[in-house]
């Protein structure tokens, strides 16, 4: 069940899980890079999300090198990339830490990217969404994997207002780049 969020302008949460990463040998969990498959996922979902209109006034960035490299291939998608936040509080950040993150964006940022790592992620998708459209909920539920989009519409004057349940997942998907032959 949705709860009644207020009103205001329409805003669009898009939560980004980093795409696959690789884990080499002696690199602190920090550093790793994206793998040659997540190198492939993130232009993936950069694509997905300008088909789907909902390219973001603002990105916020795990400080992570996988993070900032899905951001990075992922924008290079569009024509012209908004603005980005690098913030560590992002790296391993739990659900209240990632909504601090989310309630300090200006009030001008309709469609704002969120860009971290899991469990967080699929924690706050689960926690913000009240109710969601064509089983997009369950889907969440039963995995939030590497290159997952979500994206949380809600009904508020500010970033402040986004509280649990008030928001309505209009979408999941795990946009995945092809191999090239």
């Amino acid at each position: 069940m949705i709860t009644r969020a207020g009103a205001g302008p329409l805003r669009r949460l898009v939560v980004l899980r980093h795409a696959k990463s690789a884990w080499p040998v002696g690199v602190a969990d920090h550093e790793r890079p994206l793998a040659p498959r997540g190198r492939r996922d993130a232009p993936a979902a950069g694509r997905a999300l300008a088909e789907a209109d909902c390219l973001p006034d603002l990105a916020l960035c795990s400080t992570a090198v996988r993070a900032r490299q899905t951001w990075e291939l992922a924008a290079a998608q569009w024509g012209t990339p908004p603005p980005v936040r690098l913030d560590g509080r992002l790296y391993g950040a739990d659900v209240p830490e990632l909504l601090e993150a989310v309630r300090e964006v200006p009030d001008q940022v309709a469609t704002l990217l969120l860009i971290g790592h899991n469990p967080g992620l699929e924690e706050l998708v689960l926690e913000l969404a009240g109710d969601s459209l064509d089983g997009a909920l369950d889907d969440v539920r039963t995995k939030f994997p590497t290159s997952a989009v979500a994206i949380l519409a809600w009904h508020g004057t500010n970033w402040e207002e986004l509280a649990p349940g008030a928001a309505l997942l209009t979408d999941m998907v795990v946009p995945r780049g092809k191999k090239k032959a």
